[in-house]
């Protein structure tokens, strides 16, 4: 039995718009981490009376700062 592909070769210049989307993508994550660090520090330098009156425990920052990625 013979099998036969219709694949077309990709062009020249859709490869060079992945490469530029996917560096897009890595400089989105790496600044929206950097974001995130800072939040996490930002409320690791409050009281633990101050992170009271917003509803934190200083064992919560972590997944406070990243429960949109995580879904904790």
């Amino acid at each position: 039995m013979a099998y036969f592909s219709q694949t077309q070769p990709i062009a020249f210049f859709e490869r060079i718009s992945d490469i530029f989307a996917s560096l897009l993508r890595a400089a989105d994550v790496a600044a929206s981490a950097s974001a995130r660090i800072r939040e996490m520090e930002h409320l690791n330098a409050r009281s633990d009376a101050q992170l009271e009156k917003m509803g934190l425990r200083r064992e919560d920052i972590a997944r406070h700062v990243f429960r949109d990625v995580y879904h904790l």
